[in-house]
């Protein structure tokens, strides 16, 4: 039996996207979206040039700081989704620097929706040929010489891992007043 490689990977997604994601989405404002669950927390600022940008840091602090959910979901969004999108089956110009971040809990949910579904349409036309072929130079050296199925499978736990972030992230600021 022939087994369908790209419809169980994108059953995947599909599954967590509707029965977890998206419904834990649901009501995010923009005061939860901003929130810092403690001082200092990593989030999503008007850069010098006036594009929203992320907290970052070169080399990255180990352990990594404490996100907010403008952060994690901008993250899902910008470097999980819209940047893989571009350099994968677009025209290759994008970057994390040239992107301006979700600003609001509503601009971040329709990115993040638009980001997914168009996604989840260019892994639908990939073939097993195509999934087994080299990533290439399209992404970042350490993935090039990967087969597409690595990434594709990587972009799967990246918005499951994150997703949850939010999810535990929306518990908590529900929780900090007795919600």
């Amino acid at each position: 039996m022939a087994v369908n490689w790209t419809g169980e990977i994108l059953a995947q997604l599909r599954f967590y996207w509707d029965d977890s994601l998206w419904p834990r989405l649901e009501g995010l404002t923009d005061e939860e979206f901003h929130w810092e669950p403690v001082p200092g927390a990593r989030t999503v600022r008007r850069g010098p040039g006036g594009l929203h940008q992320p907290d970052s840091a070169v080399p990255e602090p180990q352990p990594p700081p404490v996100t907010t959910i403008a952060w994690r979901l901008g993250h899902l969004v910008v470097d999980v989704l819209e940047t893989r999108v571009n350099w994968h089956f677009g025209d290759r110009t994008a970057t994390r620097g040239s992107i301006d971040w979700p600003a609001t809990a509503t601009d971040a949910r329709q990115r993040l929706r638009h980001a997914y579904t168009v996604w989840s349409e260019h892994v639908q036309d990939l073939d097993e040929d195509a999934l087994a072929a080299p990533v290439g130079g399209a992404a970042s050296p350490s993935w090039a010489d990967f087969p597409m199925v690595a990434l594709v499978l990587h972009v799967n736990r990246e918005v499951i891992h994150h997703g949850a972030e939010v999810a535990a992230l929306r518990d908590l600021y529900r929780a900090r007043r007795g919600r």
